[in-house]
Formats: C-alpha cells, structure tokens, sequence
C-alpha cells in the first residue's frame, strides 16, 4: 500500500477538511460522497490512515476525479497525533475536522464559509443527531449522546457546564493561526479535543458554535460496542483533569452516582424494604422521563425503548469508566500526563 497518495497541485483552498480513518474504508466512502456534492467548493480533503489494517487509499483514489483529496498513512498513535499529521500537510487557511463516522448535508461548508466571513471566528463547534436512515438502535444511541437527561446535551450548547464552549473534534473547525500557536493536539487520545480546546482558549483564542453545521454520526450498531466507547469517554474525563483539575466538575460525578445507586439497590432489599422501594421508585422515574422525552423527539416507541436502554448503557459505561481511571489517578504520579499509545478509535 502506498505511504500516500496526493493529487495534481492545484491553487490553495480555503478549507481544509482533515479525517483521520482507523479501518473504516466504506464510512470514508458515504462522508467524501456527501463532500462530492457542497454547494460551496473551495476546499481540500486530507485524509490521514493512522496504522489501520483496512486501509482506505483505493477508496480515495476513486474520488479523485471529484474532489481535491489527498492520502497520507501513518503508523498508529491516536486520532488526536493522526490530526496533527493533517495539519502539517494541509494547505488550506483554516482547517475542518471530522470523524469518519459523519455524513454532512450538502450546505454545511456554505453555512461555515458564511459564518467565518462574516465573524472573523477563530475555533468553532458543531452539534451531530442522527439520519433518518439510521436503525432504530442508531436512532436511540444518538439521542442518549445527546440528551439533557444523560448529560449528553452539553455537546451543541453554547455553553459547557456553565463555562465557555468547548468544541469537539468529531465536528470542529480552528484557523491555521489557531494550530500554529497551540502545536495542535497535545495528546492522542483520552479527552484530547476537549483539552486542546480548553488550551486555545486559554491562549485568547475564541469558540463559537455553529447550531446549523450539524453532522449526522452513525455511531455504533450495537450496545456492546456503546459500552466500550462510552467506558472511553469515562475515563477520558479523568485524564482531562490531569491537565485541568478545574474542569472536572460535580455534574461529571453523575454517571458514576446513577452507576453506583443502580448497583446498590439489591443491598436495600436485604438492608431495608422501604429504602429499596424508594430507590426503586426513583429510577422508575428516570426511566419514564427519558422514554417520554425520547418518544418526543423520535416519534417512535421503538427508539423510545431502546433509548431507555441506551441511557443506561450510556450512563453505567461511563460512569465504570471514570471510576477505573479515577482509582488509578488516586495512586499515580500527580505529574502523570497520558501519552500516545496504540488504540482503537473510541467513535
């Protein structure tokens, strides 16, 4: 297979859009068939093969009559160092990424172009939701990533647990000055979009969201793999507080709470009836709120069940997470700093 793959120079694009890919040639395929089709055209594709063992470069190489895209593999270190390989490589002046996972409408680099002209904007976050085409496991995993009863609803709100937006690098865009000044990504993995935003706002840069340049992110089709992924996320908000104590905050604790309450109740049964019944009565609740706002938003009950299911899954995967990673931050080093390391991509 070949270290890369560029196409014909060509004048220097506006954007340019970096994606770092680990096994995952046909979701490569369905984002750049949504690329070939922007109503706004001045920009170049970088895609970054981070040591997988399913490479993509046939698959770019069959859209190179349609796009300006080139190809660069690289031996695995995470998505956050593969993004940092993009933007050594990129031309264009400001710089988009995206998970593999994503599918973009045909107006999202018009509705960016617009906004950055007209604001001058230095960083910026997008929301995802879900397809219509998604299955209705899909469907119910995205609204738990994105719904206020989980905490998954911080991810397109302008405001981050009461602080400043935080953009995320499954939709996310920064200037070449913003890369230049911050080096890029500090960290491969573990939290690192988050703690490289945090940096560059640090260093005066500005974060806006942009509610209307929306991804839609497949996501997992099963459970299982949720658990995983959202184990990750767990144990990343941990390794976010080894760089930044002070962005590790009550609401992050609630996971591990429902997680740890969740576990308990079979202990109330034996310890006393009334207290499990409370317990009970409860997470009863909770489960009815989430079905119910779920079923408002899906429209149906399938999606709602499996919300509910979701939900749970999102919540005791997490919340496992953040408490492995928590332990061992008790007893290691305080100066501890996560490194690159081999791993699968965590969405």
């Amino acid at each position: 297979m070949p270290s890369s793959l560029v196409m014909a120079d060509k004048p220097v694009p506006a954007y340019s859009i970096i994606i770092p890919v680990y096994n995952r040639p046909d979701e490569l395929r369905e984002l750049l068939t949504c690329l070939t089709v922007q109503t706004f055209h001045d920009f170049e594709i970088v895609v970054v093969e981070d040591g997988s063992a399913i490479n993509a470069d046939q698959v770019v190489e069959s859209f190179s009559d349609r796009l300006n895209i080139s190809y660069y593999y690289k031996e695995n270190g995470g998505q956050g160092f593969a993004r940092n390989h993009g933007f050594e490589r990129a031309k264009g002046h400001f710089f988009i990424l995206f998970d593999s996972d994503a599918l973009v409408e045909p107006t999202y680099m018009a509705i960016v172009d617009r906004r950055i002209k007209n604001e001058g904007i230095d960083m910026y976050g997008g929301p995802d939701t879900d397809h219509p085409s998604f299955s209705a496991i899909q469907k119910a995993i995205s609204y738990s990533m994105t719904s206020l009863y989980t905490t998954g609803g911080i991810r397109g709100k302008k405001n981050n647990m009461g602080g400043v937006f935080h953009p995320r690098s499954f939709n996310m865009g920064l200037s070449r000055e913003v890369w230049l000044k911050t080096g890029g990504f500090q960290t491969s993995r573990m939290g690192e979009d988050i703690i490289f935003s945090i940096r560059a706002l640090a260093m005066g840069f500005k974060s806006t969201l942009i509610p209307e340049a929306f991804i839609y992110h497949k996501r997992r089709t099963q459970f299982k793999a949720f658990f995983r992924q959202l184990h990750f996320f767990g144990r990343a908000r941990i390794n976010i507080g080894r760089y930044y104590p002070q962005e590790l905050k009550l609401v992050h604790t609630f996971p591990m709470i429902f997680t740890l309450g969740l576990g308990s109740l079979p202990f109330l049964l034996w310890f006393s009836s009334s207290l499990f019944l409370l317990g009970l009565v409860g997470y009863a609740a909770y489960f009815l709120l989430v079905f119910t706002d779920a079923l408002r938003r899906s429209g149906s009950w399938k999606v709602a069940r499996l919300g509910v299911v979701a939900a749970v899954v999102q919540l005791t995967g997490y919340g496992l997470g953040f408490m492995s990673e928590g332990w061992t931050r008790l007893w290691e080093n305080k100066a501890h700093r996560e490194t690159g390391a081999t791993v699968e991509y965590p969405s």
